[in-house]
């Protein structure tokens, strides 16, 4: 870490939850390239259980899609969390919430919450069972973030192993598990283990030399087709890129297999030198 990071004074949990509703963030929250600003993860996980609770006592409880509009840059800073019920039918939710920091709107987001039900269903359905990650979790090496020597971040906020491949050079297969509690006081839901990590797709299966160019996601998106389990969530992506555009997409695991996928738009750009 670099010296004028107190060690003794690292915060605990990523967001602490505010009388007033909203939330501070903390320095567990901060990105690899900017100390000023956050990771996607931490805030896309926390508006994603914001959704959950406005969805729970509508009987919705399967997030079958989340996706992110990321308008600005997340300051290190009070967030505000605005959640709104845009259509709610029989069995299926839409939510829309917005994300605000200094009075100013720095994400969108929308997401479709499924009521679940007890459907049976055969196993020997073509291209069942889904696949296992490409490593179990207690056989993937343990790992470091590249940048992880800079400041306090999102590297000490997650644990990671690498199940296939390695950091920013091509296809990469990396488990993730909170180390810390998302909000103060609170046990991490399934969700925000799945957001908390999805957004590193980019950077884990980067392709670009990071200190030429610059290949920035303004969004990202979320399709599960079952609830996760358990602490460790896989991410298996990989970029593609063509001029200044890119994708970064990704296969979602649990300990227990597949459960869902996720895809982020690239900007890709020199950078000034």
């Amino acid at each position: 870490m670099q010296d004028d990071e107190d060690l003794s004074t690292r915060p605990s949990s990523a967001f602490i939850a505010r009388e007033d509703g909203n939330y501070q963030a903390t320095e567990l929250t901060r990105g690899p390239w900017n100390r000023e600003h956050q990771h996607a993860g931490p805030p896309s996980a926390l508006v994603a259980q914001a959704i959950a609770r406005a969805a729970a006592p509508l009987g919705f409880t399967h997030m079958a899609r989340l996706t992110v509009s990321l308008w600005r840059p997340i300051p290190i800073a009070e967030l505000k969390v605005v959640v709104d019920t845009a259509y709610a039918g029989r069995n299926v939710g839409h939510f829309a919430a917005q994300l605000f920091a200094s009075g100013k709107e720095v994400a969108r987001f929308t997401a479709l919450v499924q009521r679940e039900s007890d459907v049976s269903i055969s196993p020997d359905l073509p291209g069942h069972p889904p696949p296992l990650a490409p490593r179990p979790v207690n056989e993937s090496p343990p790992a470091r973030f590249p940048f992880s020597n800079r400041w306090v971040g999102y590297p000490d906020l997650m644990e990671i192993r690498v199940a296939e491949g390695a950091y920013f050079a091509g296809p990469c297969a990396v488990w993730f598990r909170l180390r810390h509690p998302l909000v103060a006081g609170e046990e991490p839901t399934p969700i925000e283990r799945v957001a908390a990590a999805a957004d590193s797709g980019n950077g884990i299966s980067a392709v670009l030399d990071f200190r030429r160019y610059l290949f920035v996601n303004n969004d990202l998106t979320i399709n599960l087709f079952r609830r996760p389990q358990g602490e460790w969530i896989c991410i298996d992506a990989r970029t593609l890129v063509s001029g200044g555009s890119g994708l970064a997409e990704a296969r979602i695991f649990d300990t227990g297999g597949l459960i869902g996928r996720a895809t982020q738009s690239l900007l890709i750009r020199l950078r000034d030198h």
